[in-house]
């Protein structure tokens, strides 16, 4: 079929098959077929970019759009699959989906490849996939291309579904636009916010003070920004982080709010502003930082076979999406290693953004944050124990819990 802006689409659907569970100490791999592959090609770039459904619940699915160069299908539908498993595992009532741009955001053309891609996607924007930010595409910028399409904002497909859409669209762009401490709003810190916390829940569980706890961050954009910030401010010794320029290490940990001030828009820290005392070292060594707790929070698949044995922290929680392999991920519990999963860890966003939909918080920070701690916490100390108690990983104890949702025979209603 041709699409709106004149690239080429190619849809495939199909139904999904039972999955079995993985034996303890071996993380699940879902094989699962998605419910439908969208590929588009730009026909001014050729920008290649694809839309993948895992599953649709309620005629709708979530998910961001990401862009990067060397972004694929199969990255895409990796990522589909874990925002299923978020939406089940904190019990939202839609499915999950993905977006992903095969292009340089840094490319002067992005944000009009971004429009054609959107446009193409236009049915689905429409009627049944929520989008929102992702690596290379941070919410204001897809917000701004969707109200340039006449859709308002983001998260279109559900708010239309309102019987008085233009309130609450104003509802969720205040929640959005919320000012919290420390100059950001709540809508870019909240998922930030949510990591922080599964750091928290751990140290807790391990019974250890967050000022004796240390940690690792590897990205400080958007997610790994806020995380940082909020360990800082809950008194845990952030020590190393790394973004794409290299990584930087203090021993007596870093004083974070100075080095987000420093960021530029692709959340990369100017080194000729560093503060005294922090070591810059090579982009690589974040991995083998010796630290309580690693937060990789950057790109797909950063902990891989080979530089699994670099890792020496306690526990790994990713903050970005499929941060471990399959592969990587065994041969950490074989070590002993835990790694909290994307799809609890960092759900935070995606939980709270429905949570605002549905009117279940407002614009009112302490409402959200209190509600996502409180969850976090609980949902964290489950994982932990059966990994302790049961050799279980993390990751299947939270497939199990998205594999097991609640029905759902009504399509979503938003207020």
């Amino acid at each position: 079929m041709q699409d709106p802006a004149g690239g080429a689409a190619q849809i495939t659907a199909q139904t999904v098959p039972a999955v079995s569970a993985a034996v303890a100490l071996t993380p699940a791999v879902r094989r699962s077929e998605p419910y439908m592959r969208l590929h588009w090609t730009d026909s001014q770039t050729g920008a290649v970019g694809y839309l993948v459904v895992h599953t649709l619940r309620g005629g709708l699915a979530t998910g961001g759009t990401r862009m990067r160069a060397g972004c694929t299908v199969s990255e895409v539908e990796d990522l589909a699959r874990g925002m299923a498993n978020k939406t089940a595992t904190f019990d939202l009532p839609i499915g999950g989906a993905k977006g992903g741009i095969d292009f340089d955001p840094k490319d002067p053309r992005a944000v009009e490849v971004l429009e054609r891609f959107c446009e193409a996607m236009r049915p689905w924007i429409d009627a049944h996939w929520v989008t929102a930010e992702d690596l290379g595409v941070p919410q204001h910028l897809i917000d701004e291309v969707f109200e340039r399409l006449g859709l308002g904002q983001s998260y279109h497909a559900a708010i239309r579904r309102a019987p008085d859409p233009a309130a609450t669209l104003e509802r969720v762009r205040r929640g959005l636009n919320a000012a919290v401490e420390g100059g950001f709003m709540l809508g870019d810190v909240i998922g930030g916010y949510g990591v922080a916390h599964a750091c928290l829940a751990a140290a807790v569980w391990w019974g250890q003070v967050p000022a004796e706890t240390t940690v690792a961050i590897q990205g400080v954009g958007t997610m790994g920004g806020a995380a940082a910030y909020y360990l800082y401010e809950a008194g845990m010794k952030v020590t190393t982080v790394a973004d794409a320029a290299g990584t930087l290490h203090c021993a007596d940990g870093l004083d974070i709010p100075a080095l987000l001030a420093l960021r530029n828009a692709y959340g990369e820290i100017d080194r000729s502003r560093l503060p005294a005392g922090v070591e810059q070292q090579p982009r690589t060594t974040i991995l083998a930082a010796d630290v309580d707790i690693l937060v990789p929070a950057a790109i797909s698949y950063a902990i891989t076979p080979d530089n699994s044995f670099d890792v020496r922290a306690r526990i790994v929680i990713e903050a970005a999406n499929a941060a471990t392999t399959p592969e990587a991920e065994t041969m950490l519990a074989a070590r002993g290693v835990p790694v909290l999963p994307d799809f609890v860890a960092n759900a935070g966003a995606v939980a709270w953004a429905w949570w605002l939909l549905l009117g279940q918080v407002d614009d009112t920070p302490e409402n959200s944050f209190d509600r996502l701690r409180t969850i976090m916490h609980s949902k964290v100390a489950l994982l932990l124990a059966a990994w302790a108690e049961q050799n279980v990983t993390p990751r299947e104890t939270g497939h199990r819990w998205a594999d097991d949702p609640p029905p759902l025979t009504e399509p979503v209603v938003v207020p």
